[in-house]
């Protein structure tokens, strides 16, 4: 009786007059979404950090404020202050290092841990880690140093997180080897040997045009395309899906990694991208036309929650809509510092960071903390810019 009840389903509609039922365990969209959001953060805040345990940690309280607030696209980029941490900090830092060093030494294989050679690297490394779904990461993330601590990761659990009976149309897979055709069997004539070597030849070439991707699945799915093995793929799959046998895999289509999002309105997690500099996070935008409603971060802002009321009841103030949203929040320093040690901004007629952005604000105005740590920073500032991203993205369709 006791294993009953613990087995009973009490996910599913109302118990004792309370419904504990979770409406957000199934990603619905309405409709296509072009729009994006972009959030940029600097990599030197792994640095702060004084283990790889609390790396781990940070990398992940970022990466589920990403997965939460449906962040399409994370730029790590260098505000110059990584290193400044490393030496101003005592020898445990350098201690670390050469002890890393050295295991590199005796473990060739074995890619370093760079949590404080190169924070940057170690952030992208964990974010992109989370982001892939699980059944594709044995074959595209192979033993790293960086993920030593990965047990204590977050799951995301994102829409393209699916699990192997849930139905989507779309989903993620890996490229794999295709086995090689059963050799001929040397008892066969020679006659039929050459009919059959014949017929192995011309299935070789079709089979050439074809790739196997595991999605995940209990079998194998197949696209009419030539993919180099170990590589991800998004799949889509027709709306229809005809029975198929264990040995035969399932047909689908490969399609661009953002088809699942403006297709159909799925969120289908972040890409992460790095850049060597604040402005280069402009420059280097992979958006046609860049980022055209920016906002940067800092306590020396305006109260972003008076922007956001302001611009709710005067018109002649309110956020403009936007096609790829970005949103920057500085590091243990700030966006100042940043700004101070990019020489590409040096070289511009440039008074100050706040000129880079629509807006500059402050995410957290009268703060009882003397300081706000970027994780938290992010977390309150995606919160106060929701409405906004709701409801000023524009779709392609809209002028």
């Amino acid at each position: 009786m006791a294993n009953k009840r613990k087995h009973k389903d009490i996910s599913h509609g109302p118990s004792n007059g309370y419904d504990t039922s979770k409406p957000t365990a199934l990603y619905q969209p309405k409709e296509g979404r072009s729009h994006t959001l972009s959030v940029a953060l600097p990599g030197s805040i792994i640095a702060n950090a004084k283990s790889h345990e609390l790396q781990t940690i940070l990398a992940a309280q970022i990466g589920r404020a990403l997965a939460v607030f449906c962040v399409d696209e994370v730029v790590i980029f260098d505000d110059g202050q990584a290193q400044q941490h490393v030496t101003e900090k005592d020898k445990w830092r350098q201690q670390q290092r050469d002890y890393h060093r050295r295991e590199e030494g005796t473990k060739p294989h074995q890619d370093p841990y760079t949590g404080v050679s190169d924070p940057s690297h170690f952030l992208m490394y964990l974010l992109s880690y989370m982001e892939t779904p699980p059944h594709l990461r044995t074959s595209l993330f192979p033993f790293h140093r960086n993920l030593r601590f990965q047990g204590m990761l977050p799951s995301l659990d994102m829409p393209h997180h699916l699990r192997a009976h849930e139905h989507c149309q779309y989903r993620e897979g890996v490229t794999v080897e295709r086995r090689p055709l059963e050799s001929m069997s040397d008892n066969n004539t020679t006659e039929d040997n050459g009919k059959k070597k014949k017929k192995r030849r011309k299935s070789e070439a079709d089979e050439s045009s074809r790739t196997l991707i595991d999605a995940g699945l209990s079998v194998p799915v197949e696209v009419e395309a030539s993919i180099p093995p170990n590589t991800r793929v998004t799949l889509k799959f027709p709306d229809q899906i005809p029975e198929v046998s264990d040995e035969m895999p399932i047909a689908a289509e490969a399609v661009a990694p953002d088809a699942p999002r403006e297709e159909a309105g799925y969120y289908w997690g972040y890409t992460v991208r790095r850049a060597t500099s604040l402005s280069t996070v402009f420059t280097e935008c992979t958006y046609d036309g860049g980022y055209d409603l920016t906002f940067g971060t800092s306590e020396r802002g305006k109260p972003l929650s008076k922007i956001v009321a302001t611009a709710s009841k005067d018109a002649k103030k309110a956020i403009p809509t936007f096609k790829h949203m970005l949103v920057v929040f500085g590091g243990v320093a700030g966006l100042e510092a940043a700004f101070k040690v990019d020489a590409e901004l040096g070289r511009m007629d440039i008074k100050g960071p706040e000129a880079l952005f629509d807006y500059w604000v402050d995410v957290c105005e009268g703060q009882g903390s003397r300081t706000i740590r970027t994780e938290e920073a992010i977390w309150i500032g995606l919160t106060g810019l929701r409405d906004v991203v709701l409801s000023n993205g524009r779709n392609s369709k809209e002028t």
